[in-house]
Order: structure tokens, then C-alpha cells, then sequence
């Protein structure tokens, strides 16, 4: 035998390892699909950062009758999205952890789990981005003029958030 030729044990722990990196690599990957709400704060992760400004801004829009009814099935939608997000995710976590307990994994079923999942995440966020924007419309100037600079504010704090979350990384890894 060579030096080039792997024996059987060696093959054998080498496809284990492979398949650990692996199941290990899709579950990280599935969990960060699946995280319906971003970082810290609904975060930059697909949160619904400009969802959340707006829900923060209601009493200062003077919304009429009409807007009001419209930002409440908003809110409403944005809720059961994010219920059903959350649950979606814990399916997908209770999934993967049965799969990693078999012997021989599905790694393949795993990572279709993880689409769907996202799939239907993606569907709900566009669902309830397309009510806050058929309210956004409805808004005169003046109440647009309010959600923008809302939304600059917003803005501005997550990337001051991001500048010292930067910060704090290079201090602790001395650069």
C-alpha cells in the first residue's frame, strides 16, 4: 500500500467528518434561512426594519379613517407573518434535529425542509411589505416626509449599532 492510498478506516472517518461538516454547515445555514426577525432589533438580516418605524410612527402620521384601516391590516399581517415564522423556524430546527439523529442523514430532505421554509418566510415579507406599501401611497407629503426622516433615523442607528458592533470585534481580536 502506498501512501497515497487511503485505507478503509481512514475513508471511512474522512467521509464521517465530511458528512458532520456538512450536516453542521446546512443546520447553521437553515436556522439563519429560517430567522424571521434579523439581528438585534428586527436587524439588517431581513427584519421589518421600515415596518417597525412605521408601527412607531402611527400617532405622529394624523392617518384618516381609511389609512387607519389599512395600517391596522398591516400591523395585523405583520404579526401573524412573523407568528408564523417563528413557528415555521422551530419546525425546521425540530426537523433538522431529527435528522442529525439518524444514522444516515437526509442531508438532501434537510435542504429541501430549509427552501420551503424560506420560500414561505419570503412570501409572507413580500405579503406584508405590499400592505405597508399600498398605505405608504395613501400618505400625503407631509406624513411621507415623517417616514422618511424616520426611516433616515433608523438608519443612522444601525449603522452606528453595526460601527461599534465592528469595533468591538477588532478589540477583541487585536486589530
Amino acid at each position: 500500500m502506498n501512501a497515497f492510498t487511503p485505507t478503509p478506516f481512514v475513508s471511512a472517518a474522512r467521509r464521517v467528518a465530511v458528512a458532520t461538516a456538512a450536516a453542521v454547515a446546512l443546520a447553521l445555514g437553515t436556522a439563519a434561512a429560517a430567522h424571521p426577525g434579523g439581528g438585534p432589533g428586527g436587524g439588517p438580516r431581513g427584519g421589518p426594519v421600515g415596518a417597525q418605524v412605521i408601527e412607531s410612527l402611527k400617532g405622529k402620521l394624523n392617518l384618516d379613517t381609511a389609512q387607519t384601516k389599512l395600517f391596522d391590516q398591516a400591523l395585523a399581517e405583520a404579526k401573524a407573518a412573523r407568528a408564523a415564522a417563528l413557528a415555521d423556524r422551530q419546525g425546521l430546527r425540530e426537523t433538522v434535529r431529527a435528522e442529525l439523529a439518524k444514522a444516515e442523514p437526509d442531508l438532501a430532505a434537510l435542504a429541501r425542509s430549509a427552501d420551503a421554509v424560506e420560500a414561505r418566510n419570503r412570501a409572507l415579507r413580500n405579503q406584508v411589505r405590499e400592505l405597508w406599501l399600498r398605505l405608504y401611497a395613501t400618505l400625503s407629503l407631509e406624513q411621507k416626509a415623517v417616514v422618511r426622516d424616520a426611516l433616515a433615523a433608523a438608519m443612522e442607528r444601525r449603522e452606528a449599532g453595526r460601527e461599534r458592533m465592528q469595533e468591538r470585534i477588532r478589540e477583541r481580536i487585536g486589530g
